[in-house]
């Protein structure tokens, strides 16, 4: 097993925007297969198979850092810094033994322990340690850093390539300054952005992060949601026949999610999921339309949606889809519209009295499948929410990020 450290002046749990991306770089690389650690001058334990090295040398606050960056930012080399980069290579060897390969956040391009930085950099000429400098931050191209910045060593290993290092930055942005500073093509810094983690800042609950993972639903080009029990009011038959429209007019991955179970009051409700579940495979939808109620933990129990998953359905889908041929209210346009996602549904009169203005309608009876999902599409894609809400369910969670771009480059 591959062994990859992370290290940083201050780990989680601690609050800052690296340390956040070094709990999840490290949580999703121990899922990927790694065995990781996290180094650092600053922190604790956060995950249970995650090791953690503590060493105050390696911080920017302990007590003989702070002396000897004092005497740095006044261009003053003493043997106290001398000392202290001797100390802190020692405590590496012990911080990084066995490791394949490091993922050092700022240390290469961030003056906050300069003793660090150098002990780093004569590790790596005498080590075969593969090094991964992730520079979120640059001191040499920062304004309010200057004064503290001096001509040659240990200053200038700030903004000269180091050899045999990969370089990895934030944006666009930084990496045409890094590639300026340093001296270096610009494709030779991988851009290794920052993601969320949607489960974790959507407080998605345990079911519909099992769903979510089984269905694969991130990777959706756009998810439709029909929230109904499953009765012959509810005309589900069209939302399969305007899915498999849609599908095929864009040629994109679109979903449909149906949250609820045969209605209990018609024993020919169970027929007319029967139904539903042919028709999906006639139309070659099974793996577009999800019926929830089969989607129990195993294929003998059904699944009955609560509340906060329903809730969680809601924040998931990017429109609503509600076919019905009769209805007496319509709570579910209520719903979408709380949740602020669009609504495409019939043109019945109780919809029209909450949806108001508001709401893309159809004709159940009379609008053709293709008619309905084109309007669909047209009304979707024009919306600028819909288009990024997308791009970055699909390229910003921490799992696509980091096995598109970082897992590459630690395995050079």
């Amino acid at each position: 097993m591959k062994q990859i450290a992370i290290m940083h002046y201050a780990s989680p749990p601690g609050i800052g925007g690296v340390e956040v991306t070094i709990a999840h770089q490290a949580r999703t690389l121990l899922d990927s297969g790694y065995a990781v650690r996290v180094v650092s001058g600053s922190g604790g334990t956060f995950h249970p198979q995650i090791k953690t090295v503590i060493d105050p040398l390696f911080s920017s606050s302990h007590p003989e850092v702070l002396r000897v960056q004092a005497e740095l930012a006044k261009g003053q080399i003493t043997p106290a810094y001398h000392d202290l980069v001797a100390r802190i290579k020692k405590a590496l060897q012990t911080a990084l033994k066995d490791v394949d390969a490091c993922i050092a956040h700022n240390i290469l391009t961030l003056h906050k322990n300069l003793a660090l930085t150098s002990a780093l950099a004569e590790y790596v000429d005498e080590t075969s340690l593969h090094l991964v400098a992730y520079c979120h931050d640059l001191a040499w191209t920062n304004r309010q850093y200057q004064a503290d910045l001096h001509a040659g060593q240990p200053w200038d290993r700030l903004r000269q390539a180091w050899k045999g290092v990969d370089y990895a930055t934030i944006s666009i942005m930084r990496q045409h300054e890094m590639a300026e500073l340093m001296g270096i093509p610009a494709e030779n810094i991988t851009i290794v952005t920052g993601g969320l983690d949607p489960a974790q800042f959507l407080r998605w609950t345990e079911t519909t992060q099992r769903l979510v993972k089984k269905l694969k639903l991130m990777d959706a080009d756009g998810i439709l949601l029909l929230p109904a029990r499953l009765t012959r009011r509810k005309n589900i038959e069209l939302a399969l026949d305007i899915m498999a429209a849609l599908r095929k007019q864009t040629g994109s991955d679109f979903r449909l999610i149906v949250t609820g179970p045969p209605g209990p009051h018609n024993p020919t409700n169970k027929s007319y999921l029967d139904n539903l579940l042919e028709q999906r495979t006639q139309l070659q939808l099974e793996n577009a339309v999800h019926f929830l109620y089969s989607e129990g933990e195993d294929a003998d129990t059904p699944l009955f949606v609560d509340d906060d998953t329903l809730a969680d359905c809601y924040r998931l889908a990017d429109a609503l889809l509600f076919p019905s041929t009769q209805e007496g209210f319509g709570i579910p346009i209520l719903e979408a519209g709380l949740s602020g996602i669009p609504i495409f549904c019939s043109n019945l009169p109780p919809l029209r009295q909450t949806g108001g203005d508001d709401v893309t309608y159809f004709d159940p009876r009379h609008d053709s499948p293709q008619q309905i999902a084109a309007h669909i599409h047209t009304v979707l894609n024009a919306a600028s929410t819909f288009r990024l809400r997308v791009r970055v369910r699909q390229e910003y969670r921490w799992e696509t990020i980091i096995s598109r771009f970082l897992v590459p480059l630690l395995e050079r």
